[in-house]
């Protein structure tokens, strides 16, 4: 197939294993720009390929489509980008990974015991949310989410470290 062709939709379902119908789900989305030939079908470029691939790399992370658009706004538009435009792309996605991966360590090191939902069911929620003081900071496992609890009880005491 000519490259200056464009690919094929069907093309570039084969080579991603993606369906079809969610490529022109993605297309719809904003996350690709293929463009019309002369008979009216989609051509693709074939940073496409790389440009599908990170998508679906990114869903299997837990990432939206939304926050996957934004990282891929950074690419350029009307040319293929080059490696230094990915490596700037990846160091963006690395600093949201990071930040997931360390929600995912705290809720895998606290999921025994509590996960920071000021839901008082524990008895340890009367230690580490006092009169449920985990709801003033908003709604859902606020703990977990990366919202600090109190540094003193209600009692004025600081928690030593075998408590926690």
């Amino acid at each position: 197939m000519a490259a200056s062709h464009g690919l094929t939709i069907g093309y570039l379902a084969e080579r991603t294993g993606l369906a079809v119908s969610a490529i022109r789900y993605y297309e719809a989305q904003g996350l690709v720009e293929p463009w019309r030939n002369t008979g009216g079908q989609r051509r693709f470029h074939r940073a496409d390929l790389r440009r599908l691939s990170f998508i679906m790399i990114a869903q299997k992370f837990g990432f939206t489509l939304p926050e996957i658009r934004d990282f891929l706004k950074s690419l350029p538009g009307g040319r293929t980008p080059t490696k230094a435009d990915w490596t700037d792309l990846s160091a963006a996605f690395r600093s949201h990974l990071d930040a997931r991966i360390e929600t995912l360590e705290r809720l895998r090191d606290n999921l025994d015991g509590c996960i920071g939902c000021g839901c008082l069911s524990l008895p340890t929620c009367k230690l580490y949310n006092p009169d449920d003081a985990a709801a003033a900071k908003g709604q859902g496992p606020r703990y977990l989410m990366g919202d600090k609890p109190s540094e003193t009880m209600n009692d004025g005491n600081t928690p030593s470290n075998d408590e926690n």
